[in-house]
């Protein structure tokens, strides 16, 4: 019998070493190797990105890895204050600098995803810097790394996915938990928190500790009665949703369990329909839906009429579903939409050319806008054909690897 007070998932049953861990045996096979590849040396991949759903092991796997390897861990995680000085101050200080102790150090940032690049648009660069000067691994984690914002992360960082617990490996997992607490489940009742928590393996234990609470027997009626968690898809669930739908109500509801807003998803159906659909047929019909579905959206943007938004969904999910009629059945690499990765880089480029232009400006008494107009071209001529010349406009200017950069394109 369980008494409910520390939960579970926060000590008794958080895996202590990488051999405890559930599920994911490829991914860890592939972190192991790359932790393993700083005994000889700096690799180079100085950071890995574990991604993946809640509830897969990726945090754990940080710990676990350090507690194998007896290293200090340096963690940052989602409650900590995760602005460009403090990711300077600590996990930039903590990549260069030598433990007290001589001891090796891994350093931590979890759930990357989570900070707020529009309160403080230097974070993700603080974390490059960090990366590029690191003596130490460095492991971030995400549930969803495709938001643009952390593409300049996904070229830096090593990319590992963590995939959902099925119940071969949950089972087992689950009934040792069991044995140690002296309960009783049945496998349908096990089969059930898996299924509701789809696979999270966090939320399940949580709800076994509370099912346990003052009982020695949980049946399939007491598991039943905690209902279905409201569980949000990644992007890549939605788009195999929105593909392989057999009905038009099946490819409308991925809507419904996507966190993705609607522009974005379009942006992704769009990218993947050509390689998805690989029958010219069924090719031309997803594009004509998709056609439509775009003029729906531009009329919406024009006249502000919302109501159109349902045909425009229908358009892009169920339009789409049902053109694939020839294709054969197969599994196909999703892509990151092109014109995302356009729409980013040409933002980047305004900003570095506004903040060149500002200093250029401060220096020789010019708005931003005559600076750009006016000067810019002519220094990036200088950085291509006199690149010794350079160095004095750099110096000058005090400008930062990433303008360098700009300026050297």
């Amino acid at each position: 019998m369980a008494t409910f007070g520390i939960p579970w998932t926060q000590n008794k049953y958080r895996p202590r070493h990488l051999d405890d861990i559930a599920g994911n045996k490829e991914p860890l096979i592939s972190f192991r190797k790359w932790i393993s590849s700083w005994e000889k040396g700096i690799p180079k991949k100085k950071a890995v990105l574990l991604y993946g759903p809640a509830g897969t092991g990726k945090t754990v796997t940080a710990e676990a890895a350090s507690r194998d390897l007896n290293f200090d861990l340096v963690e940052m995680n989602a409650s900590d204050n995760r602005t460009t000085a403090s990711i300077g101050k600590i996990v930039g200080t903590a990549a260069e600098q030598s433990s007290l102790l001589g001891k090796k150090r891994l350093i931590l940032l979890d759930e990357v995803d989570g900070i707020d690049s529009r309160a403080d648009r230097g974070a993700v660069e603080a974390i490059i810097s960090a990366i590029k000067k690191t003596k130490w691994p460095i492991v971030l984690t995400a549930n969803d790394p495709w938001n643009p914002r952390l593409a300049p992360l996904r070229n830096t960082c090593l990319m590992i996915q963590f995939k959902k617990l099925g119940l071969r490996d949950s089972i087992p997992y689950l009934k040792k938990m069991c044995e140690k607490e002296s309960l009783e489940i049945d496998d349908r009742a096990l089969k059930f928190l898996v299924e509701r928590n789809e696979g999270d393996m966090r939320s399940i234990i949580n709800d076994l500790q509370t099912l346990s609470t003052g009982k020695k027997t949980i049946s399939y009626d007491d598991v039943t009665l905690l209902g279905w968690r409201d569980q949000k898809s990644n992007i890549f669930e939605v788009l195999g949703n929105v593909f392989k739908a057999k009905t038009c109500s099946w490819a409308r509801k991925a809507i419904e369990l996507s966190e993705v807003n609607y522009e974005m998803l379009f942006e992704w159906i769009y990218e993947n329909a050509p390689t998805q659909l690989s029958d010219p047929r069924d090719r031309a019909k997803a594009l004509q839906a998709l056609a439509k579905a775009d003029l729906f959206l531009k009329r919406i943007r024009q006249t502000q009429n919302w109501r159109l938004l349902s045909y425009a969904l229908d358009f892009m999910t169920a339009g789409v579903a049902m053109s694939r009629e020839h294709t054969k059945p197969g599994w196909v690499k999703m892509r990151f939409p092109e014109r995302i990765k356009l729409r980013a880089k040409a933002r980047r480029e305004k900003a570095l050319r506004t903040s060149i232009g500002r200093k250029i400006g401060a220096k020789c008494h010019l708005s931003t806008g005559r600076s750009i107009q006016y000067f810019i071209p002519y220094i990036k001529q200088i950085f291509s054909n006199k690149p010794r010349d350079s160095k004095s406009i750099v110096d000058w200017l005090e400008l930062d690897e990433e303008m360098i950069e700009y300026l050297k394109q």
